[in-house]
Order: structure tokens, then sequence, then C-alpha cells
């Protein structure tokens, strides 16, 4: 009994271990990337490595507030943090700042506090707590509604903010979903669209919506009902496709052969549907309402990229992609930052030997781009031993996650894991121009008060509910 009344009893020391080395190594490149011409001391609060070590302090107490609380404050209140949280975000509009194009602060002083990094904790306390109430189940259509609802809520205030970056992180507790037994097929056909996305930004979208018609008769043939039911649908459907190209060829091309084809494939897809009616298969239905969804995100991605996008997010996408060429533009940041890490060698140049760093070369090096001055000055075997700490951190989550009995703190717990491995790998694939600049940062590590309490509150409640893990089942 005195054991279970030690606040630290049954804590995991490896977790924590991983946070403090994770902490130390990203305030030395903090102090590193900050630092000039050795002026100025660590406690230096006008610089950022000394505001990042009052940040340390506050979370530090922070850790000391979590573990003092009883373990079931976390799911009883979950609800009410999520409503204080979401109603924090709307603030944002009328009582925020405007910092890089983007109305997601509260400025206090000379500090600022960023509400979105901590919607993603109480996102992920809410959504335990629903998913893990009495009677909930995935099957239900209102049950999936009410989770999309706690998720999204935030993800679209953010959005209007606007902030892509922290709004896409939220598509990561859909793996939270599937762990809980979303349906799989679901999951791949949300993979299955991110791959169309790449692919009709890459390819004529006239081919893509050829592609998605062949597809369809593959389905038709294997699937369905074999060559009498694939001949019902393929005769009328070529003659359609061929009749409406020719009148285009012999009245001199006057419409671009995106519009004929659309035209042509709404033409085939209606003779589809008569044939699939008569023949009284569902399965016919299914593929073609599949083949409709297709084509109309094929069409929506022009709309989201020139709508929805902002210039600089769309050149970053195409940079990415290959598509355009721009070292000097919105390919600046990724170009340096590979060189920084390029430079570093096996070895690095050393603590403060960064030139590339130094000169501020590279925008953002203390904050999203932080990973670039680990590799300069640390070389690969700096880089190596981040990845690795992330990789062992995650890797011992899942293991925590799996051995709780409540589905509450298990739930919780594969937030936390979605979450930083979304964070982790996009950090590290945007610096090294695996991914587009989204502009978020590396957990941890990156340079950012309330990034740093946000994902340290994250942390510890769970590894507070994992201590607690035989008490949260009375």
């Amino acid at each position: 009994m005195a054991r279970r009344n030690n606040l630290y009893a049954n804590v995991d020391w490896i977790s924590i271990l991983i946070w403090m080395l994770l902490i130390v190594f990203g305030w030395m490149n903090i102090y590193s990337a900050n630092i000039m011409n050795g002026d100025g001391t660590i406690l230096d609060v006008s610089q950022r490595y000394g505001k990042q070590l009052i940040w340390i302090g506050v979370s530090i107490l922070l850790i000391v507030l979590v573990f003092i609380l009883y373990a079931k404050f976390f799911p009883f209140f979950a609800y009410p943090l999520y409503g204080v949280m979401v109603l924090m975000l709307i603030a944002v509009f009328l009582f925020g700042k405007e910092i890089n194009g983007a109305k997601s602060w509260f400025v206090l002083g000379g500090f600022q506090f960023q509400p979105s990094e901590f919607a993603k904790p109480f996102t992920a306390l809410a959504l335990a707590r629903l998913l893990s109430s009495h009677g909930f189940t995935l099957k239900s259509k209102r049950s999936l509604v009410l989770a999309g609802m706690i998720i999204f809520t935030p993800a679209l205030l953010i959005l209007v903010q606007p902030d892509m970056g922290s709004t896409l992180v939220y598509f990561a507790f859909l793996l939270v979903l599937y762990r809980e037994g979303f349906s799989q097929n679901t999951m791949i056909l949300g993979a299955s669209l991110a791959v169309l996305f790449i692919i009709t930004l890459l390819t004529d979208k006239s081919l893509i919506v050829l592609g998605i018609w062949l597809v369809a008769l593959f389905l038709f043939r294997f699937n369905v009902g074999g060559k009498k039911v694939v001949t019902k649908i393929f005769i009328p459907g070529i003659l359609i496709f061929g009749l409406l190209f020719a009148v285009n060829y012999f009245t001199g091309m006057k419409y671009p052969v995106y519009y004929v084809t659309l035209a042509a494939f709404a033409g085939a897809s209606i003779a589809s549907l008569v044939a699939a009616l008569k023949s009284r298969q569902p399965a016919m239905l299914k593929i073609l309402v599949g083949m409709f969804v297709a084509v109309l995100f094929v069409i929506s991605v022009d709309y989201a990229m020139n709508n929805l996008l902002k210039e600089h997010q769309q050149q970053r996408i195409y940079v990415t992609l290959g598509m355009e060429d721009d070292p000097q533009g919105v390919g600046y940041n990724v170009n340096q930052s590979k060189i920084a890490i390029g430079s570093g060698g096996f070895a690095g140049k050393g603590f403060l030997k960064g030139t590339q760093t130094k000169l501020q070369f590279v925008p953002e090096q203390s904050t999203d781009f932080i990973f670039c001055t680990v590799g300069e000055e640390w070389g690969f075997i700096g880089t190596a031993l981040v990845v690795i700490l992330f990789v062992v951190l995650i890797t011992r989550l899942v293991i925590l996650a799996e051995r709780q009995r409540s589905h509450f703190s298990r739930i919780y717990g594969y937030g936390l894991v979605a979450v930083l491995f979304v964070h982790f790998t996009v950090n590290i694939g945007m610096t090294i121009g695996l991914l587009p600049v989204i502009g978020i940062p590396l957990p941890f590590f990156s340079y950012g008060g309330s990034s740093l309490l946000a994902f340290t509150l994250f942390l510890f409640i769970f590894l507070k509910l994992d201590s607690n893990r035989l008490e949260l089942l009375r």
C-alpha cells in the first residue's frame, strides 16, 4: 500500500530518461543556433536559449503537478478540459496576435502562447474518454460522427487561423481509431486518396480519369460477373469515349482534352449505371460509386491547390515533388538545410562551430529546422542519435500502451504515439527535403514554450496513467 501511495511508484524511468536527453540535447542546439561570438550567458532571457531554460523549468513544475493529481482526474475532466481548449481556439481569433501570417498566438509580455499545441493532448483525452465509454462501438455511424467531431473540431478552428501544418497533425488520430477497430478498408481508402493526390499533381488528369475507368473495368471483370457484365459495360463505354473524342478531333480540338475526357467518362458511367441496374448486382453499384468518388477527388485537387492553399504552400509541394526548382525562393530553407546537414559529414564540425548556423543561412534553424543544426555540428552521429532516441521512445510508448488494463489509458497512449510519430516523421522529412515544409516543431527539441509544455504534458499524463494502471480498474 505504501508503494502505491508513492507518487513515483511504477513510473517508467526509461521514457523519462529519453525525455531528459532530448530536452538537454535540444537546448544545446538552440544555444548553438542563437549564440553569436560567445556573447551572453545561458541565463540571458532576451535570447531564445534563455527563454527555453525558463520553459524547461516550467515543464518540470508541470510534471510535478501531473503526478500530484489523482490518475482518475484525467478521464473525469477530459471533456471539460477539451471544451476549455476549444473556447481558447475561438478566443484567439478575438484576442490573439498574428505572427507569420497566422492568428494563432496569445502574447503575454515577452512570451507567446499557442493554444493549438495544447489542443493535441486535450483532444487525445476527450477521444479516449469517448472511445472508452460504455456501449461505444466504431461500428455505429453515430459513434463515428462523435469521434470525428472531437478530432476535427479543433482541426477546423486551427485551419481557419490558418495553420495548415498543425491541422494535418490531427489526421494522426485516425491511427488511434484504427487500433480500436476502425475499418481497415477505410484506412486503405484514405491512403489511396493520398496517393491519388500526388499522382494528380504529377500526371495529366485526362490519363488519370482514363486510368480510373480501366481499373473499374478490371474490378467489374474479376469481382462482379465475368465477361458478360464487362461486355455490357465495356462496349457502350468505349463507343461513347471514341465518339466524343472523334467529334472533338474533327471539329479542330476546340475543347481541352481534360474536359472531353470528363464528358466521355460521364457518358460511359451512365451506360455502366444502366447496365448495373439491369443486372441487379449491388457490387457493380459500389464500384461505380468508387469511380465517381475517385474522379471527383481528382477534380477537387485543383480547387484545393488554387483556393485552400496559399501560393507559398503550393510551391513547397511542387518543389518537394520535383515539379519546380526554386532554390532561392520557397526551396531556399530546404536547400540550405540540406547543405548544412551534408557539410557535417560523419562526426560534424563541432559544438558551436557550424558555419551555416552561425551565419544564419537557414531561417527558423532553432525551431522547425533545428535538425539541420544537429547535422552540421554533430554530423551523422548526432542525427542518428536523435532518430534513435525518438524511435526508442515511440517504441517504448507502444509497449506501455499495450500493457494498459484501462481502455482509456491505452487509447490515450496511442493518441500520444500517433501525434509524436507524425511530428517526428514530418519535421525530419521536411528538413531533409523528403516532405513539404508545413511548419511543425520537433517535439521536446525545437525552441518554443508552447510546444515543449504541450508535449511534456502529453507524455507525462500518460506516464501518470501508466504508473496507476492497476488503480484505474477500480
